[in-house]
């Protein structure tokens, strides 16, 4: 009787139906807990240092290594990477300075540096990632100042070439010991007061009239002895043919002949007011 009412009242539902599955549940939040927690430790060890950079590995802040372009991998949480630049770099610095004459001088300079890499951590734990506007700005003008004090302003613009290759020689060595490699230094400009730019235009004008005159010395003096060995060279030859008997009337009156312009001379007669002209003469005579 109990068996056939239990069946009965069963009889067309699930017998599942309300059952509770704690485990199941619980393993699948599990599973997808531990996938996300490595996608986070993956994700957070992994780094990708691009061409030009080099990554500073720290860890809690302290530096560790150096890590180079390319895929890698570091401790997740703990370290993390700063990337520093390895490429060249441009910096303009405005630097003013006092010559050897104490004439105040401004100039633009132009510099280019890159970092070594290899020394990065040096250069991170000692100076800093901002070490372009930390020691380059002051380095540059420090150099700019020594070299530009024992040259005159004159000097600055005559020797331009020479100051530049001292200064670059003097900031390569100073920035050296900072782990930077200074690839060129440029003066863009020299500038001065202009009193003093107007002085030195003024004796560059006398400089090139002082030239000029030079110039025309010595062409006249060339010309001088041209004319000398002129007349020396005709005296010479006159004397040789004097020598050797050529110089006879016919041959001067040759040289007469050759020389004239056919135009004969007017004479003057002892009345002031009457001149002859001889060519009249000749003319009548051929007449008659």
């Amino acid at each position: 009787m109990y068996d056939t009412k239990f069946t009965e009242s069963n009889k067309g539902k699930n017998p599942m139906k309300g059952m509770k599955m704690p485990n199941f549940k619980k393993g699948i939040w599990l599973i997808l807990a531990i996938i996300l927690v490595v996608v986070i430790l993956v994700t957070n060890s992994i780094h990708m240092i691009p061409a030009g950079y080099v990554g500073l590995v720290t860890r809690w802040g302290a530096a560790q290594r150096v890590a180079y372009p390319g895929l890698g991998v570091h401790a997740p949480f703990a370290e993390s990477i700063v990337l520093m630049s390895v490429r060249t770099q441009k910096d303009q610095v405005e630097a003013t300075a006092m010559s050897k004459d104490l004439q105040l001088a401004t100039s633009s300079v132009a510099i280019n540096y890159h970092l070594d890499g290899t020394q990065a951590i040096a250069v991170y734990q000692n100076i800093g990632p901002d070490y372009a506007n930390v020691i380059i700005a002051p380095a540059v003008q420090n150099t700019f100042k020594a070299t530009t004090a024992q040259y005159s302003a004159e000097e600055l613009i005559t020797r331009r070439e020479i100051v530049r290759l001292q200064a670059e020689n003097s900031l390569k060595d100073e920035l050296a010991r900072n782990h930077i490699i200074v690839e060129n230094f440029n003066i863009v400009n020299f500038d001065f007061s202009p009193e003093y730019q107007a002085a030195i235009e003024q004796k560059q004008v006398a400089q090139q009239q002082v030239e000029t005159a030079k110039q025309r010395l010595f062409q006249a003096e060339i010309d001088a002895q041209a004319e000398v060995a002129r007349a020396q060279g005709q005296a010479d030859a006159q004397k040789a043919l004097k020598d050797t008997g050529a110089l006879t009337q016919e041959y001067l009156n040759y040289l007469f002949l050759t020389k004239w312009n056919g135009i004969l001379p007017q004479v003057m007669t002892s009345d002031a007011n009457t001149m002859i002209d001889v060519s009249k003469f000749m003319n009548d005579g051929t007449t008659n």
